[in-house]
């Protein structure tokens, strides 16, 4: 049984940011993955992401912002794109 889509939005914006977030929900935990999703939020343009939110197998869950990757903790769905969405504001210096 393969990952199941759960989630998906994508955006552009007239100057040429994105963001895209996909969630998956796996049909079984894995390592690295114990609460049993796949998920990959991006912004920036096609060659350089700005912020992101992974777990790409191997390295578990995790962000990229400010050019520095570092550990996130998931607590549920809501907050990971909440989270995501608040460092995607920052980054575009809306606080």
């Amino acid at each position: 049984m393969k990952a199941a889509r759960v989630f998906y939005d994508k955006q552009v914006f007239p100057d040429g940011l994105i963001i895209e977030m996909v969630i998956w929900k796996l049909p079984a935990p894995e390592p690295g993955r114990s609460h049993g999703l796949k998920y990959r939020l991006f912004f920036g343009r096609d060659s350089e992401r700005i912020v992101g939110y992974d777990n790409e197998r191997g390295k578990g869950d995790h962000r990229h912002r400010n050019g520095r990757e570092e550990p996130y903790k998931i607590k549920t769905v809501e907050a990971l794109v909440a989270d995501f969405l608040r460092d995607v504001k920052r980054a575009r210096g809306k606080s």
